[in-house]
């Protein structure tokens, strides 16, 4: 029987290597300056631009030549960084005052709300204004096409406002407010197909849609792939308590984390408002696949929950599984809360991408290993789904034999 929760923790390191963006960081500081109570970037320059001359092409072939691994999307982190705190920031105020008309039916009858479309909008907003002209690429989850439409005007002016009041309340954006247009086509930037050649972020701008309207978990996942390899991942977890899942949360007890992962840099967890310094974290060093805490979807429809049990008894894992809402169940696992996450989806269903880039980095970064049921690497290369040998399974070194084995006796027993 699996044990609902709705909150999680956090650790991890500052970034602080220079820079080769510095130029453009300096340029449009004004217009994407980190908010007055956090401590400023410490970005150090890398190259000269003279004045009239275009500053984003320039920077972009400088980082492509830029060394060591240690600053490799450093710039891209911290602009990702803003832009998800943005987002989470708008999805805040929406679940706190949520209103039974601020939630319309897709065509697919999946609950969409206005913070979905609204924290998409900022994160493309936030990230084609600050980002190398012409690098720009985004594949996303939602579209406008809905939102054009008659029946949808009134929900497109309170995205507009709801954007417009979060951009103005963070006061680090001295902007004309967005008009309704510059929205649709903010949100519309998402429909890019990704695929294996250059650049891509991959958004969920609210992963757990259903645990964001019961008031639950929910996160705003942002990745970065780079010729079809996920290199580096922000998971922005607003009801996330600071405090291992292996506990019991109590009243009080602080909420909001942020997840980072870069490759080759680690993760690390910092509390979302940015008060409390990053740390690094790990994944656990469980090897008794016995003492392991699993991780599982809070919803039934959205995982076979009878497999996942069958598979957590083949391991003889002792404790209930643990229901999350999201990609915060990528962060459990990332800072050692739980050792294994199960997901099996119904026969039939297609993986997106965005719904495990970000999370998938995470992991990664943090020592454990992300594959499809038969063991395989998540291929993000493909386009906007992920083509799966029957799930997806997350875990560290020691317990990943014995887990492999494990799902593939459920399977059989299964005939899947």
């Amino acid at each position: 029987m699996g044990v609902p929760i709705a909150h999680l923790i956090p650790g991890g390191e500052p970034f602080s290597s220079p820079s080769p963006y510095h130029t453009i960081a300096s340029a449009r500081r004004s217009a994407f300056g980190r908010p007055s109570h956090l401590p400023p970037l410490q970005i150090r320059p890398a190259i000269e631009v003279k004045v009239g001359v275009s500053l984003r092409p320039a920077v972009s072939s400088v980082f492509r030549e830029s060394g060591s691994m240690s600053q490799c999307y450093e710039f891209e982190l911290q602009v990702a960084v803003k832009a998800v705190r943005l987002a989470a920031r708008l999805c805040q105020r929406v679940q706190r005052r949520l209103l039974s008309n601020e939630t319309q039916a897709k065509v697919d009858k999946s609950p969409v709300t206005v913070a979905d479309y609204g924290s998409q909008a900022l994160v493309s907003w936030a990230l084609e204004r600050t980002l190398p002209q012409g690098s720009f690429s985004l594949v996303a989850e939602e579209d406008a096409d809905e939102l054009r439409q008659e029946k949808g005007a009134w929900m497109l002016d309170r995205i507009t406002d709801l954007v417009n009041e979060t951009i103005a309340t963070d006061g680090s954006h001295d902007i004309a407010p967005l008009t309704r247009e510059d929205v649709l086509a903010a949100i519309d930037r998402g429909k890019s197909e990704g695929g294996s050649s250059g650049r891509h972020w991959v958004l969920d701008p609210i992963d757990g849609t259903l645990g964001f309207l019961r008031g639950d978990q929910y996160a705003v996942a942002l990745g970065l792939l780079d010729e079809g390899e996920v290199v580096l991942g922000i998971l922005a977890c607003p009801n996330l308590p600071l405090t291992s899942i292996s506990r019991e949360s109590l009243p009080g007890d602080p909420v909001g984390c942020l997840f980072s992962a870069r490759k080759g840099a680690g993760t690390t967890v910092q509390s979302l408002d940015g008060l409390t310094a990053a740390k690094r974290v790990y994944v656990s060093t469980v090897d008794n696949p016995a003492e392991a805490i699993f991780c599982e979807s809070y919803e039934s429809a959205h995982s076979m929950q009878e497999l996942t049990a069958k598979i957590a008894d083949i391991l003889g894992v002792r404790a209930p599984s643990v229901r999350i809402d999201s990609q915060a169940k990528y962060g459990a696992l990332a800072r050692g809360d739980a050792a294994i996450y199960l997901r099996f989806p119904h026969p039939g269903y297609r993986e997106k991408i965005w719904d495990h880039a970000a999370g998938s980095v995470v992991i990664k970064e943090a020592g454990g290993i992300v594959v499809d049921g038969a063991g395989k690497p998540l291929d993000f290369s493909k386009g906007r789904f992920l083509d799966l040998d029957h799930g997806i399974i997350a875990t560290n070194q020691n317990l990943m034999p014995f887990l492999l084995k494990a799902v593939h006796s459920a399977l059989k027993e299964s005939n899947l």
